[in-house]
Protein backbone atom coordinates (compact mmCIF):
# COMPACT_ATOMS: atom_id res chain seq x y z
CA UNK A 1 0.00 0.00 0.00
CA UNK A 2 1.08 3.70 -0.50
CA UNK A 3 0.03 6.80 1.34
CA UNK A 4 1.23 8.94 -0.75
CA UNK A 5 3.00 10.07 -4.72
CA UNK A 6 5.39 11.68 -6.12
CA UNK A 7 5.19 13.18 -10.21
CA UNK A 8 8.57 13.79 -12.03
CA UNK A 9 7.27 16.78 -14.47
CA UNK A 10 8.72 16.82 -18.04
CA UNK A 11 7.18 13.60 -19.80
CA UNK A 12 5.14 12.60 -16.87
CA UNK A 13 2.75 15.50 -15.73
CA UNK A 14 3.21 17.24 -19.13
CA UNK A 15 3.59 16.65 -22.19
CA UNK A 16 6.77 19.17 -23.06
CA UNK A 17 9.67 16.56 -24.31
CA UNK A 18 9.45 18.34 -28.05
CA UNK A 19 9.31 21.84 -26.49
CA UNK A 20 11.83 20.70 -24.76
CA UNK A 21 14.33 19.99 -27.32
CA UNK A 22 13.84 22.33 -29.85
CA UNK A 23 14.09 24.90 -27.09
CA UNK A 24 18.02 23.30 -26.51
CA UNK A 25 18.60 23.26 -30.01
CA UNK A 26 17.79 26.73 -30.33
CA UNK A 27 19.77 27.83 -27.25
CA UNK A 28 23.26 25.85 -28.82
CA UNK A 29 22.68 27.36 -32.02
CA UNK A 30 22.83 30.30 -30.41
CA UNK A 31 26.62 29.59 -28.67
CA UNK A 32 27.55 27.97 -32.40
CA UNK A 33 26.83 24.54 -31.03
CA UNK A 34 24.73 22.13 -33.20
CA UNK A 35 23.20 18.90 -31.33
CA UNK A 36 22.20 15.66 -33.34
CA UNK A 37 18.62 13.87 -32.64
CA UNK A 38 20.56 11.25 -30.47
CA UNK A 39 22.63 13.72 -28.25
CA UNK A 40 19.13 15.54 -27.42
CA UNK A 41 18.28 12.45 -25.83
CA UNK A 42 20.60 13.35 -23.06
CA UNK A 43 18.53 15.90 -21.79
CA UNK A 44 15.45 13.99 -21.38
CA UNK A 45 17.27 11.96 -19.22
CA UNK A 46 16.42 14.13 -15.94
CA UNK A 47 19.05 15.89 -15.76
CA UNK A 48 19.90 19.15 -13.84
CA UNK A 49 20.43 22.16 -16.87
CA UNK A 50 23.49 23.20 -15.14
CA UNK A 51 24.65 19.22 -15.70
CA UNK A 52 22.95 19.40 -19.49
CA UNK A 53 25.06 22.81 -19.96
CA UNK A 54 28.13 21.45 -18.78
CA UNK A 55 27.41 18.28 -20.63
CA UNK A 56 27.43 19.53 -23.65
CA UNK A 57 29.59 23.02 -23.23
CA UNK A 58 32.30 22.00 -20.81
CA UNK A 59 32.97 23.28 -17.31
CA UNK A 60 31.10 26.59 -17.35
CA UNK A 61 31.81 29.04 -14.05
CA UNK A 62 28.56 29.96 -12.10
CA UNK A 63 27.34 33.28 -13.22
CA UNK A 64 27.52 31.76 -16.98
CA UNK A 65 25.61 28.96 -16.23
CA UNK A 66 23.19 31.50 -14.83
CA UNK A 67 22.75 33.22 -17.96
CA UNK A 68 22.67 30.59 -20.50
CA UNK A 69 19.68 29.01 -18.39
CA UNK A 70 17.79 32.02 -18.10
CA UNK A 71 18.14 31.67 -22.28
CA UNK A 72 17.02 28.25 -22.71
CA UNK A 73 14.45 29.08 -20.01
CA UNK A 74 13.37 32.15 -22.81
CA UNK A 75 13.36 30.02 -25.53
CA UNK A 76 11.25 27.11 -24.14
CA UNK A 77 8.42 29.70 -22.63
CA UNK A 78 8.27 31.11 -26.45
CA UNK A 79 6.31 27.86 -26.92
CA UNK A 80 5.27 26.92 -24.07
CA UNK A 81 2.00 27.31 -25.41
CA UNK A 82 2.08 24.42 -27.01
CA UNK A 83 2.63 22.39 -23.80
CA UNK A 84 -0.28 19.68 -22.67
CA UNK A 85 -0.90 17.37 -19.77
CA UNK A 86 0.11 13.52 -20.20
CA UNK A 87 -3.28 11.88 -21.48
CA UNK A 88 -5.45 11.17 -18.35
CA UNK A 89 -3.64 13.26 -15.66
CA UNK A 90 -6.06 15.57 -14.45
CA UNK A 91 -8.97 12.67 -14.00
CA UNK A 92 -6.39 10.83 -12.10
CA UNK A 93 -5.25 13.51 -10.14
CA UNK A 94 -9.03 14.25 -8.95
CA UNK A 95 -9.10 10.78 -8.09
CA UNK A 96 -6.29 10.72 -5.85
CA UNK A 97 -7.13 14.18 -4.20
CA UNK A 98 -10.44 12.31 -3.61
CA UNK A 99 -9.14 9.89 -1.84
CA UNK A 100 -7.19 12.04 0.42
CA UNK A 101 -3.71 10.82 -1.18
CA UNK A 102 -0.96 13.15 -0.39
CA UNK A 103 0.56 14.36 -3.57
CA UNK A 104 4.09 16.04 -4.74
CA UNK A 105 6.56 16.74 -7.51
CA UNK A 106 10.01 16.18 -8.09
CA UNK A 107 11.55 17.44 -11.12
CA UNK A 108 15.06 18.07 -12.11
CA UNK A 109 13.73 21.35 -14.09
CA UNK A 110 14.56 24.91 -13.01
CA UNK A 111 11.88 26.24 -9.77
CA UNK A 112 10.40 28.84 -12.41
CA UNK A 113 10.25 26.23 -15.28
CA UNK A 114 7.87 24.04 -13.32
CA UNK A 115 5.91 26.49 -10.93
CA UNK A 116 4.89 28.03 -14.59
CA UNK A 117 3.38 25.51 -16.43
CA UNK A 118 1.80 24.58 -13.12
CA UNK A 119 0.42 27.79 -12.90
CA UNK A 120 -0.82 28.05 -16.42
CA UNK A 121 -1.87 24.75 -16.86
CA UNK A 122 -4.02 25.30 -13.08
CA UNK A 123 -2.26 22.11 -11.47
CA UNK A 124 -0.07 23.94 -8.77
CA UNK A 125 -3.63 23.03 -6.44
CA UNK A 126 -2.76 19.53 -6.50
CA UNK A 127 0.92 19.20 -4.70
CA UNK A 128 1.26 19.78 -1.32
CA UNK A 129 5.07 19.15 -2.53
CA UNK A 130 6.88 21.12 -5.41
CA UNK A 131 10.98 19.89 -5.10
CA UNK A 132 13.07 21.10 -8.68
CA UNK A 133 16.52 20.64 -9.64
CA UNK A 134 17.20 24.21 -8.05
CA UNK A 135 17.30 22.89 -4.44
CA UNK A 136 19.50 19.42 -4.42
CA UNK A 137 23.23 19.48 -4.72
CA UNK A 138 22.95 16.04 -6.69
CA UNK A 139 20.59 15.64 -9.55
CA UNK A 140 18.80 12.26 -10.49
CA UNK A 141 20.09 9.24 -10.69
CA UNK A 142 21.14 10.20 -6.96
CA UNK A 143 18.05 9.63 -4.47
CA UNK A 144 18.33 13.66 -2.69
CA UNK A 145 15.44 15.00 -4.84
CA UNK A 146 13.27 11.90 -4.68
CA UNK A 147 14.34 12.07 -0.28
CA UNK A 148 13.39 15.87 0.39
CA UNK A 149 10.19 15.57 -1.42
CA UNK A 150 9.40 12.09 0.92
CA UNK A 151 10.79 14.88 3.71
CA UNK A 152 8.64 17.92 3.13
CA UNK A 153 5.70 15.23 2.88
CA UNK A 154 6.44 14.06 5.90
CA UNK A 155 6.20 10.10 5.10
CA UNK A 156 8.70 7.57 4.97
CA UNK A 157 10.17 6.63 1.54
CA UNK A 158 8.99 3.24 1.29
CA UNK A 159 5.38 4.62 1.65
CA UNK A 160 5.30 6.60 -1.59
CA UNK A 161 5.05 5.97 -5.13
CA UNK A 162 6.67 7.56 -8.06
CA UNK A 163 5.81 8.05 -11.01
CA UNK A 164 8.61 8.39 -14.03
CA UNK A 165 9.55 8.31 -17.61
CA UNK A 166 13.45 8.50 -17.55
CA UNK A 167 15.92 5.77 -16.71
CA UNK A 168 17.88 8.34 -14.44
CA UNK A 169 14.65 9.14 -12.36
CA UNK A 170 13.33 5.44 -12.18
CA UNK A 171 17.08 5.07 -10.57
CA UNK A 172 16.95 7.95 -8.72
CA UNK A 173 13.17 6.64 -7.63
CA UNK A 174 14.61 3.05 -7.05
CA UNK A 175 17.11 4.26 -4.37
CA UNK A 176 14.64 6.52 -2.48
CA UNK A 177 13.05 3.67 -1.61
CA UNK A 178 10.49 4.27 -3.44
CA UNK A 179 7.96 2.03 -5.65
CA UNK A 180 7.95 3.36 -8.94
CA UNK A 181 5.40 3.09 -11.89
CA UNK A 182 7.17 4.47 -15.53
CA UNK A 183 5.38 6.10 -17.72
CA UNK A 184 7.04 5.03 -21.39
CA UNK A 185 5.25 3.79 -24.79
CA UNK A 186 5.13 0.01 -25.25
CA UNK A 187 8.59 0.45 -27.59
CA UNK A 188 10.02 2.02 -24.27
CA UNK A 189 8.65 0.01 -21.76
CA UNK A 190 11.20 -2.59 -21.44
CA UNK A 191 14.30 -0.03 -20.75
CA UNK A 192 12.46 1.20 -17.70
CA UNK A 193 11.58 -2.34 -16.27
CA UNK A 194 15.18 -2.60 -16.71
CA UNK A 195 16.14 0.39 -15.03
CA UNK A 196 13.76 -1.16 -11.86
CA UNK A 197 10.73 0.12 -12.12
CA UNK A 198 7.47 -1.91 -11.09
CA UNK A 199 5.48 -1.24 -13.60
CA UNK A 200 5.36 0.75 -16.80
CA UNK A 201 2.01 2.25 -18.47
CA UNK A 202 1.98 4.67 -21.76
CA UNK A 203 -0.27 7.29 -19.83
CA UNK A 204 -2.78 7.70 -17.11
CA UNK A 205 -5.99 7.16 -18.56
CA UNK A 206 -6.22 3.13 -17.21
CA UNK A 207 -4.72 3.98 -13.71
CA UNK A 208 -7.35 5.39 -10.73
CA UNK A 209 -6.55 5.06 -6.88
CA UNK A 210 -8.58 1.61 -6.59
CA UNK A 211 -6.14 0.07 -9.48
CA UNK A 212 -2.74 1.21 -7.57
CA UNK A 213 -4.34 0.03 -4.67
CA UNK A 214 -5.04 -3.72 -6.53
CA UNK A 215 -1.26 -2.96 -8.20
CA UNK A 216 0.71 -1.86 -4.84
CA UNK A 217 -1.50 -4.29 -2.12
Amino acid sequence: MFKGVVFDFDGVIVDSHPVHKRAWRRFFESVGRTATEEELQFVLDGRKRDEILRHFLGDLDAELIIIYGRRKEQFFRDEAGEVQTVDGLLSFLEDLEDAGVAMGVASSGSKSRVSFLLDRLDLTKYFQVVVTGDEVKKGKPDPSIFLTAAQALEEDPGELLAFEDAVSGVESAKAAGMKCVGIAQPDRASVLLDSGADRVVPDFCSLSYSKLKELFA
